[in-house]
């Protein structure tokens, strides 16, 4: 007999749709003004979620701005073809990173053991600094939602190490 982590597993959807947003006042900044710049960290995410067979619906960069972060999430939890959010950037501990303070109010439930998993295998990386990250995840309007940091490392650990679970959460989110 199957365990109900197996059985969840089973039925979860194969294919799901993301939303990836960059969150980071100097690259918002710039592409407002027309100027050049690089999002390797978004690049990274579109890699690591098609490479696993799954689709990207939107992608966008936004400010380091309250409202604007809620407004964006907002948009997504409305959004029929949309299974997972992820925010990259405005997890540290700076004064403008804020998208922590943004989307935390909207999780129906917060997966805390996300953050603590993601802060354990950083810091194999990259020592104690991995507990400046406040990372997490969290669901809503039966979609998975993640808060990740902003550099091109930690957005490829976190879906390399968590893209094969987003299934199983989704498919909790949906649950009644």
């Amino acid at each position: 007999m199957a365990s109900p982590h197996e059985e969840h597993r089973r039925l979860a959807e194969r294919r799901l749709r993301f939303a990836l947003f960059t969150v980071s006042s100097s690259r918002y900044e710039a592409k407002a003004r027309g100027e050049p710049f690089n999002d390797i960290s978004m690049e990274v995410a579109v890699e690591e979620i098609k490479k696993r067979g799954h689709g990207v619906v939107h992608e966008e960069i936004i400010d380091d701005d309250v409202e604007m972060i809620r407004e964006k999430l907002l948009e997504m939890l409305r959004r029929e073809d949309v299974d997972v959010v992820i925010f990259m950037g405005g997890t540290g501990l700076a004064r403008s990173d804020v998208t922590i303070e943004a989307v935390r109010p909207f999780f129906e439930k917060e997966a805390e053991g996300f953050g603590e998993l993601f802060r354990m295998l950083s810091y194999r990386r990259v020592g104690a600094a991995a507990a400046l990250t406040r990372a997490t995840a969290g669901v809503a309007s039966g979609k998975a939602i993640l808060c990740l940091p902003g550099s091109p490392d930690a957005v490829k650990l976190a879906l390399e190490e968590f893209i094969d679970e987003l299934p199983h959460m989704v498919y909790l989110a949906r649950r009644e």
